[in-house]
């Protein structure tokens, strides 16, 4: 009903003369969403909010902001075009930027606060500048030369980054430059994240500050023994061949190392990581008072990881607890020490859901923070003086997102207060004392609202109502909006499966509609959420289709039973989740159940691959975009992680997770796409692919990019690419209603 009465709202509110939704105008230069703030920051003072915001004129070109908290004003902090005309980026920032799924954005990416709130360093095509927020149009220069990584360290003092592979400070009183480092060079590197630890580990950086700046904990790693694999990027005009060390399922990974230095004198001392070489590190804090280092080293095969303590001036080591599994343990971000006691917070998914645990620093458990059938998504703040935790979670919806407060103690841990309302997806930016968040907020009928709350989620102030009213960059499409449908469906297990569906425009209950399909299929993902802004599906339900999305097994933000089915037998449970789905939507009066067709990118460019190879009696056709069709070809983390071996150690499991074994029972109409400078899922899966269909006298659609990476970016491809998405549906299923 609350749904409905928005819809009406938002239709009461459009322009009489309303337009249809078109590709050009989704893929434009300016955003449908209306003025759309990101990476919100609360300045340490908490006298600003300052976002990053795409131009009027180019919503991929970000400039910095502020929001006055005083005197209640918006204005531009800094200029992009104006810091730098002209961007050039190195490779090793273009690689970067691929691995954060930024590789479309131009301007400023990123920034980061001194702890005083009076200064912004900002990092832009390489270069670095110190701004001072009371003088932004001063903004100076005070590193250049492939800047990477850049950090004010947590007192003020420094400036940290990486340049050629190498760990730098600069002292801000003096501006000195010391390189920390000196062997970083060929496949040494200094301060970095490998490859596989941007692309799965979700590990942004490879060093960490002491509190107190008396030191810095770095990764050091040599990728010397992983294999090279030689690409051929081809390009319009050119073909590059790109030598990249790519560890894929079964290799050699990285030979990393864990250091501890002092910014001051650049005496380094290296951390023992244990007997076992072939390891993950996958991250390393410090705790509050700065004596002790914690390193989370992980197994080879994922099942184990150990949180391992470092007095800093010994270099002594205590365990401080372990996780295990059977399948695999799941990292997070969620280690957080406590300034004021003795004590650090914890997440593990031990219980079958991810739940908080407060843990003194001998490795003592103390309590639980959260219990229950229900799960935190990540930490958001912690209030020591209040006793607060506040963490995002779906307890009272699946499909949403909110925000709740738990007790530090244990006492509220079955029963968190919910301090977010309206129900939808709501991403919380707390300030670093927790007093107050920015909420962004959206859902089906409400394009992102941001505004500044206190904790107890009252209202301070809107920092973008963004109400869609005539004025509004979408306000002339509002009227052709059509209703998105939740549901469910049970699995043949009797697990609960969530769907989107939206019904063509002008439905007519007596005809029979095509359906198209959108599928990922992954785990780390869940497409299935009451959120704002999926254009493309509103688009294909106004061109005459059901558009149906299905989360399947395997999918994020739900229990353990209901993803660990997933392992060592990739898409097996997956694709039986989603025929269940065809099987209901078949017996959907309104469906055709003859012209079904699906389309997936990355995961679910492979489960579109086998989907058909299933069910092409079911499936008329399908578009899979940048697939991975053989995992052996797929990098060792994530890969191994979910297969649950190597190629070498069982073979058998590749085999059926792959899609080889499979294509005999492919046989209806395929569009394959693939960017020919893919350096995530590699070209040579496509190609590959290509090689089996021919052998099998399967005839299918290509189309290929030149000089596109996994994600085909950029407003013109972008605008191609679906274009091309949708001319294979209409060419296989037509688009308007049966008679």
């Amino acid at each position: 009903m609350r749904l409905l009465l928005c819809l009406l709202a938002a239709l009461a509110a459009a322009p009489a003369s309303a337009e249809r939704l078109t590709l050009d105008r989704i893929h434009g230069e300016t955003s449908l969403a209306g003025p759309g703030v990101k990476n919100l920051k609360v300045s340490p003072d908490g006298e600003r909010v300052t976002f990053l915001r795409g131009r009027a004129d180019n919503q991929f070109q970000q400039d910095l902001w502020e929001y006055n908290m005083k005197d209640k004003t918006t204005r531009l902090l800094v200029d992009s075009k104006k810091l730098v005309p002209l961007e050039n980026l190195s490779l090793e920032e273009k690689a970067r930027r691929e691995r954060a799924r930024t590789a479309g954005l131009s301007g400023i990416i990123n920034y980061s606060w001194s702890p005083d709130g009076k200064q912004l360093l900002v990092p832009i095509a390489g270069d670095l500048y110190l701004v001072d927020v009371a003088h932004p149009d001063t903004a100076r220069k005070v590193a250049s030369g492939n800047v990477l990584d850049p950090k004010i360290s947590p007192k003020g003092r420094y400036v940290s980054f990486v340049r050629n592979q190498n760990l730098v400070v600069m002292d801000l009183k003096t501006g000195a430059e010391r390189q920390l480092t000196t062997d970083g060079k060929g496949t040494v590197h200094n301060g970095e994240a490998e490859f596989v630890a941007q692309e799965e580990m979700d590990q942004t950086t490879g060093y960490y500050w002491a509190p107190d700046d008396s030191a810095i904990a770095y990764k050091r790693y040599d990728e010397a023994p992983v294999p090279v694999a030689r690409r051929f990027e081809i390009f319009a005009d050119r073909t590059e061949v790109i030598d990249q060390h790519y560890p894929a399922a079964g290799d050699p990974n990285v030979l990393v190392d864990l250091f501890i230095v002092s910014p001051e004198t650049g005496v380094s001392r290296q951390v023992d990581l244990g007997a076992e070489k072939d390891i993950y590190l996958v991250r390393a804090d410090w705790s509050a008072d700065s004596k002790t280092l914690v390193f989370q080293r992980q197994t080879r095969d994922q099942k184990r990881l150990d949180l391992v303590a470092v007095d800093a001036g010994t270099l002594a080591q205590r365990p401080l607890l372990s996780e295990t599994s059977k399948t695999w343990v799941s990292i997070h971000n969620d280690l957080h020490f406590l300034k004021k006691r003795s004590a650090f917070i914890w997440a593990s998914e031990r219980s079958g859901r991810n739940h908080l645990y407060l843990y003194d620093l001998n490795g003592k458990l103390l309590n639980p923070i959260s219990s229950g059938e229900w799960g935190i998504d990540n930490v958001l703040a912690v209030d020591e003086a209040a006793g607060k935790v506040y963490v995002s979670s779906n307890k009272d919806a699946v499909i949403d997102k909110q925000t709740y407060a738990l007790n530090l103690n244990g006492s509220t841990a079955g029963k968190p207060a919910r301090i977010t309302a309206g129900d939808g997806w709501h991403d919380a930016r707390f300030a670093s004392n927790g007093k107050i968040f920015v909420d962004t907020y959206s859902s089906p009928t409400t394009p992102p609202q941001v505004s500044i709350r206190k904790a107890d989620g009252s209202m301070v102030q809107w920092l973008e109502r963004n109400e869609l009213n005539a004025s509004h960059p979408f306000g002339k499409y509002v009227s052709d909006l059509l209703p998105t449908e939740y549901g469910t469906i049970k699995a043949k297990d009797g697990q609960t499966l969530y769907y989107s569906m939206i019904k063509p425009a002008g439905f007519d209950a007596t005809k029979k509609y095509p359906v198209f399909l959108f599928t990922y299929g992954g785990p780390h993902s869940q497409r299935v959420t009451r959120t704002w802004g999926n254009y493309f599906n509103q688009y294909m339900a106004q061109q005459g289709f059901v558009v149906f999305t299905l989360d399947n097994r395997g999918s994020s933000r739900r229990e353990r039973a209901f993803t660990d089915v997933i392992y060592n037998n990739l898409g097996k449970n997956e694709v039986e989740d989603q025929v269940t789905g065809i099987d209901w939507l078949a017996q959907q009066s309104f469906v055709d159940p003859k012209r079904v067709g699906v389309f997936g990118w990355s995961y679910g460019g492979f489960m579109t691959l086998r989907l058909l190879a299933a069910a092409s009696d079911k499936i008329a056709m399908g578009v899979s975009v940048a697939p991975v069709t053989d995992w052996a070809l797929y990098d060792t983390h994530y890969t191994e992680q979910f297969v649950g071996a190597t190629p070498k150690s069982d073979p058998d499991a590749y085999a059926r997770s792959g899609v080889f074994a499979h294509l005999d029972g492919l046989k209806s109409p395929l569009l394959l796409v693939h960017g020919m400078a893919d350096d995530n899922v590699l070209f040579s899966n496509s190609t590959r692919l290509i090689d089996e269909l021919v052998k099998r006298n399967v005839q299918f659609d290509l189309m290929t990019y030149p000089g596109a990476k996994h994600g085909i970016s950029g407003r013109t491809s972008q605008r191609h690419v679906y274009g091309l998405i949708e001319a294979f549906f209409k060419k296989n299923l037509g688009g308007t209603a049966a008679k």
